[in-house]
């Protein structure tokens, strides 16, 4: 039963066929049946050919940091997992006979309701929950990444007598967190006059550009104006 060759076509096919109704190879999250799967494919899968695996494997990629802590066996290989094969048919001659029936008083000894099965499923099925309640709060404590933008200015000033070094030294000494002045220069723009473009990196959630073209503009001795002359996300 389960995945043979994943990297030929019947092995991708296979695979695609499972996962059109499934998220993880195994149950309802990922684990190292998820894996195990995935280390035994050459690459990502054909999302043209493909796209339920493709779909499953972009996501179990994004695990890679995390695939030495998730819940399940590591030791399995992907034979014992995917669509169920029908078992070979017992040839009835080489079929072992039948144990005899057991003696009357034996009966009391088969526990008919298999209890001892069901406290170890019990017990497996809440050792899973407790790991998966354990990979979901360490992944939660994450840090995430700050979205951020890089962004170029045009700082115009009133006329060729004003002082640019004065202009930029103003600009730059805007100060707050999230964000980073960059480089900077003066570029003609015709008559003499000269404008000043800056970069500068800011934090999406922490600095607004157009708060900061306000502040920029209350320079009102060396500025006539500010626009965003590019943006661009990093």
């Amino acid at each position: 039963m389960g995945f043979t060759d994943l990297v030929a076509e019947t092995g991708l096919n296979a695979l695609n066929s499972f996962l059109e109704t499934r998220s993880y190879i195994v149950g309802y999250a990922i684990s190292q049946a998820d894996v195990t799967v995935y280390k035994a494919l050459s690459g990502a899968p054909d999302a043209a050919k493909y796209p339920h695996a493709a779909r499953w494997y972009k996501q179990v990629d994004s695990y890679q940091t995390d695939f030495e802590t998730l819940p399940g066996d590591k030791s399995n290989d992907i034979s014992q997992y995917g669509p169920e094969v029908s078992e070979n048919a017992v040839n009835p001659a080489a079929a072992p006979a039948a144990a005899p029936a057991a003696a009357d008083d034996d009966d009391d000894d088969v526990d008919l309701f298999g209890s001892d099965d069901e406290e170890e499923d019990a017990e497996k099925a809440a050792l899973t929950a407790q790991r998966l309640a354990e990979y979901k709060a360490k992944k939660d404590k994450k840090p995430k990444l700050a979205a951020k933008s890089i962004v170029t200015l045009d700082v115009k000033p009133w006329d060729d007598e004003t002082n640019l070094e004065e202009m930029l030294a103003h600009v730059k000494s805007i100060e707050k967190e999230g964000l980073t002045w960059g480089a900077s220069s003066f570029i003609p723009v015709g008559f003499g006059i000269k404008k000043l473009q800056i970069n500068c990196v800011v934090v999406d959630d922490l600095v607004s550009v157009d708060e900061l073209q306000q502040q920029i503009e209350e320079f009102e001795d060396h500025v006539q104006s500010t626009d965003v002359a590019a943006m661009q996300k990093l």
